[in-house]
């Protein structure tokens, strides 16, 4: 009995040292591993001092560890920790798509969402396929009223990953814009946005009065919508991101003859053989 509590005293030692040495140690692997450790034991906050002494070093677990610091910070509500995290690390990794998607994430959450806006774009600039930039371009331009921005962004993500449950999501918050359905406006009304959210009302007022219902109603909503920010679009002399990236995609989408293969895809959840090869061969567009 003394010999068998002996020997687990004695494990309890090593364990208790090896902590300590992990978290005294100066080798980034050590730290970040002890870090994550901690993470998957639900023991988030625990693994900050490790992941402290990380980041101040340059080494190829540095940009992971600010985007678990940051994410840490975030899941235990303290958002401006989280930003402050997501934001030191970019200064060092200006072209991490991770960084940039958690900082986008983190002002999401804040309610702050411009600046999401803005760290979805760049985020979508380094991994155009990447579906949940798309998503959160999506969400955070809704909540700021821009709904054609929104509608083309989840449209983009359905293209993506038209299955699952954020796929579900996505359409839902389609059919809300389609129907008109619009989110507190968050920050001052620009007239351009006015001017796009309009075409989205009126192709939905046009849809309902030829008395179309199902696919039917749906591809002419979407390529009414699709043609008209395209030709919008194509009218400015200095272009955004939206307009280079959404508006010019789905207005030539709609040129392709493979809008009835996108309303298939998004009401019957299954590919479309015709419009994957559009997609494939216009890859080059985003």
């Amino acid at each position: 009995m003394k010999a068998t509590l002996l020997l687990l005293i004695t494990a309890f030692s090593l364990l208790t040292a090896t902590r300590t040495f992990a978290q005294d140690t100066d080798d980034p692997a050590t730290n970040y591993k002890a870090a994550l450790g901690l993470v998957n034991d639900n023991k988030a906050t625990d693994g900050i001092p490790y992941l402290e002494n990380v980041v101040k070093t340059n080494s190829n677990y540095t940009n992971a560890a600010y985007s678990l610091l940051g994410s840490i910070y975030d899941k235990s509500n303290q958002p401006q920790k989280a930003i402050a995290t997501y934001k030191a690390g970019l200064n060092t990794f200006p072209q991490d798509q991770n960084l940039n998607f958690n900082l986008g994430i983190a002002y999401f959450r804040d309610k702050q969402y411009a600046q999401a806006e803005l760290a979805a774009i760049e985020s979508i600039k380094i991994d155009p396929k990447h579906a949940n930039s798309q998503r959160l371009y999506g969400l955070v331009t809704f909540h700021q009223n821009k709904r054609a921005n929104a509608l083309l962004a989840f449209c983009n993500f359905l293209l993506i990953e038209p299955n699952g449950e954020k796929s579900d999501e996505a359409l839902t918050n389609m059919q809300s814009i389609l129907k008109g359905g619009v989110l507190k406006a968050e920050g001052p009304s620009i007239a351009e946005n006015v001017k796009l959210n309009s075409i989205i009302s009126a192709s939905v007022a046009s849809g309902q009065a030829k008395k179309l219902s199902g696919n039917a109603l749906l591809e002419y909503q979407l390529k009414t919508i699709f043609t008209q920010v395209g030709q919008l679009s194509a009218q400015k002399p200095a272009k955004n991101f939206f307009d280079t990236f959404y508006a010019d995609y789905f207005y030539k989408l709609t040129q392709s003859g493979n809008l009835p293969g996108f309303v298939k895809l998004l009401t019957t959840k299954t590919e479309d053989a015709g419009l994957s090869a559009w997609v494939s061969a216009n890859a080059h567009m985003y």
